[in-house]
């Protein structure tokens, strides 16, 4: 056997050995956030869920002659500022996702308040379509709690991947930055709470 061909082998076993130490580390980033970002397009299809069936709400409010404009006009603008932003799952940043994150509530509020003005207008509670409606924003709304809940759980997986060691070492070199997470609102825990039972 010729002498120079150990090493070679040496070499090409031990760069083998670090391609595959590097490639397991980086492929498991990339599948990671891959997750992270599905778990975001998630989160956005609930909340357009939502903002799909405030057009057909208002339409059946509107029905009522004497509603509210205003209460109508404020869900109106508030689904538009919503619809308006836009959060790149390759660029997150935490002040984009808290900007999502307030324009989603006021949202939220203004549907609120809706269905509390609702409440004055009995044969408007009455009607089929608005009942059906009414169920249908209240799955939305759990859906959107769980899609976030979930989507919280990858990021926190692919974050903690991220971090951990000498996974840093690999990740950090080619650019994988720590995930935003969903927050809870500053006051959100005395946020009021919708009833649907009328």
């Amino acid at each position: 056997m010729k002498k120079w061909l150990i090493p070679v082998v040496v070499l090409v076993v031990i760069g083998i050995i670090i391609y595959m130490m590097f490639g397991g580390i980086y492929n498991s980033a990339v599948q990671k956030q891959e997750d992270a970002k599905t778990a975001w397009s998630q989160v956005e299809s609930a909340y357009q869920r939502r903002s799909d069936l405030i057009p057909n709400l208002v339409n059946t409010v509107k029905g009522a002659a004497d509603f509210e404009r205003g209460t109508l006009t404020d869900v109106i603008e508030a689904r538009s500022r919503a619809t308006s932003i836009n959060v790149d799952a390759d660029n997150m940043t935490q002040e984009q996702l808290q900007q999502f994150q307030q324009a989603q509530g006021e949202v939220s509020s203004a549907l609120s308040r809706l269905l509390v003005t609702v409440e004055r207008y009995p044969e408007l509670r009455a009607t089929q379509n608005f009942q059906q409606l009414q169920s249908q924003l209240e799955g939305t709304e759990n859906r959107i709690n769980v899609e976030r809940n979930r989507f919280n759980e990858t990021v926190n997986i692919y974050n903690v991947y991220i971090k951990q060691f000498p996974n840093n070492l690999i990740t950090g070199m080619f650019g994988f930055d720590e995930m935003p997470r969903f927050a809870s609102d500053p006051g959100s825990e005395d946020a009021p709470e919708v009833d649907f039972d009328f």
